[in-house]
C-alpha cells in the first residue's frame, strides 16, 4: 500500500486562528465542509452568532482537541474518533447527527463500468484512493466494506491512502487515481468525477456522524444553540439535499 500525496485542492478549511471569543468554533469531518458552511451562514443570519468552521480528517481533529485546541462543537465522521475525545465532551451532549453511504467514484471523462466492488480488481483500475484505512473514518469504512466482500487483500496492492476523504476524491479528479471509495455526499462537490456505484445502506458499513459539545470551548451556550439548530427541520432539509441522512434525536440536549 503506497501513500498518495495529492495537491491540496480540497483540503482543511481552518479559520479558528481568526475566531473571536463570541464565535462558535466547530471542528467537523471534511465531508461536511460544504453543508456546514451553508448552515453556518444560515445560523449566523438567524442568531447573529458567527460560526468558525475547521474541517479535516476526524482523526486529526480529535488529536487537536486532545492537545487542547479551542473547539466548541465537534462533529466526527465516526464513533471511534468521538470516543477518542470522550474525556473532553460535556456530559449528556453527544448525539448521533447524521448517516451516510459509501460510493465508488471514477473520472467523469473515462468509461468505467462498475456493477459491483469486485470490478475494481480489473487491471483498468491500477490505483484506488481511499482515506487512510488506519485512521481516516472514510478509509476505515472502505476497508470494512471491502473486507466484508472478501476483496481487501486482493485490492490492497492498488490502494493508495490519503489524509482525508476529500483528498481521495481529488486524486480521481486530478488523474492520480483511477477510482476512489468516498462518501456518496462527496460527489456533490466533484467537478471531474462521477459515481460509478452507490453502496446501498444495507450492504455497506453503518456510517454515523456523532456530534458533541466540547468542554474546553469558550462559547458553550452558542454551541448548544447551534447543535439544536442542526437538529431542526430546516437544517434537516439542507442535509437531505446534500445527500446526508438526518437521524432521530431527543428534542433537547442535556448537560450542565
Amino acid at each position: 500500500m503506497r501513500v498518495l500525496f495529492v495537491a491540496p485542492l480540497l483540503v482543511t478549511l481552518v479559520v479558528t486562528a481568526s475566531a473571536q471569543g463570541s464565535d462558535v468554533v466547530v471542528s467537523a469531518a471534511s465531508s461536511l465542509t460544504d453543508v456546514l458552511t451553508e448552515l453556518g451562514r444560515r445560523f449566523e443570519r438567524e442568531t447573529g452568532v458567527r460560526v468558525a468552521l475547521n474541517t479535516g480528517g476526524s482523526n486529526t481533529l480529535a488529536r487537536q482537541i486532545r492537545a487542547g485546541a479551542r473547539v466548541d462543537l465537534f462533529v466526527s465522521a465516526d464513533a471511534a474518533q468521538m470516543d477518542a475525545v470522550a474525556a473532553d465532551i460535556v456530559g449528556g451532549t453527544r448525539i448521533d447527527l447524521l448517516a451516510n453511504q459509501l460510493a465508488i467514484a471514477v473520472p467523469d471523462d473515462r468509461v468505467r463500468v462498475v456493477d459491483a466492488a469486485a470490478d475494481l480488481a480489473d487491471p483498468a483500475f491500477r490505483r484506488i484512493a481511499i482515506g487512510d484505512p488506519a485512521a481516516v473514518p472514510a478509509g476505515v469504512y472502505a476497508r470494512a466494506y471491502l473486507e466484508q466482500l472478501g476483496l481487501w487483500e486482493r485490492l490492497l496492492p492498488k490502494v493508495v491512502p490519503t489524509g482525508t476523504v476529500r483528498l481521495a476524491l481529488a486524486a480521481v479528479e486530478s488523474g492520480a487515481a483511477d477510482a476512489a471509495i468516498v462518501y456518496r455526499t462527496d460527489l456533490a462537490a466533484a467537478r471531474r468525477a462521477r459515481a460509478a456505484l452507490i453502496v446501498p445502506r444495507d450492504q455497506g458499513p453503518a456510517i454515523i456522524y456523532p456530534a458533541a459539545i466540547i468542554g474546553g470551548g469558550r462559547n458553550r451556550e452558542g454551541a448548544r444553540r447551534l447543535l439544536a439548530f442542526l437538529r431542526g427541520g430546516a437544517a434537516a432539509d439542507v442535509f437531505r439535499r446534500a445527500g446526508f441522512i438526518p437521524l432521530p434525536a431527543p428534542s433537547f440536549v442535556e448537560g450542565p
